[in-house]
């Protein structure tokens, strides 16, 4: 399958089944607002190294969590039944986005680019894009950030200040998730951390199908 080259003058994209195999669909184009929003609704997301074109893509498989299939383990049950935990929306988006790149950078290093930052930042304050955060005992314990279009969440990336610190943000906006009749959670690729937490694949015919319900397409 070629590789699309999208115009930098024309928001569009190819139709999402023409993805290569490894889920890599079109290079090129900005991450304008509306360029952002077309993807998304479309199931199509960017995710690039700095320095490198903007790559989008659209896996076939796609890894998702249900809200109300959230796994909480026995570890973790115990450990939110010892601490005070409260979970804010918003709290300082542009803090967590780069708390999540930091954390990243530091570890096996981050697609998070002042490109990115700054690309999300306009995202977030045009209504789309959020952060999740959560306390533990009065102090900052970990959170994560994505975009939300109806009811369709899309994660981006997670950071965690203190042991589960991510995981509780994930359990506790699972739930507000499922409370509000979200569809579901696009982690985008499978990682063992999310597949811990109830996530799996499924086919792309089922997610479009879920897309297009919950965007409204």
């Amino acid at each position: 399958m070629p590789v699309y080259r999208l115009n930098k003058d024309e928001i569009s994209f190819p139709n999402p089944c023409y993805a290569r195999s490894d889920g890599l669909l079109a290079v090129g184009g900005d991450l304008s607002v509306e360029r952002l929003l077309l993807a998304y609704t479309h199931g199509i997301f960017p995710w690039y190294n700095p320095g490198e074109e903007i790559m989008w893509w659209c896996p076939r498989e796609r890894f998702v969590i249900f809200p109300q299939e959230i796994h909480i383990s026995h570890s973790m049950k115990k450990y939110m039944k010892k601490h005070q935990l409260s979970m804010a929306l918003n709290r300082d988006f542009g803090d967590t986005m780069h708390r999540c790149r930091m954390k990243r950078e530091n570890q096996e290093g981050t697609w998070i680019s002042d490109e990115m930052e700054e690309a999300y930042v306009r995202l977030h304050r045009a209504g789309y894009a959020v952060s999740v955060e959560v306390s533990e005992d009065g102090e900052l314990a970990g959170g994560f950030y994505g975009v939300c279009i109806g009811r369709c969440f899309f994660g981006e990336s997670m950071f965690s200040e203190k042991e589960n610190g991510s995981k509780t943000a994930l359990v506790l906006f699972a739930h507000l998730l499922e409370r509000k009749e979200f569809l579901f959670i696009d982690c985008q690729f499978h990682t063992e951390h999310l597949a811990s937490m109830g996530g799996r694949y499924i086919a792309w015919e089922e997610y479009d199908g879920l897309l297009r319900e919950g965007t409204d397409l």
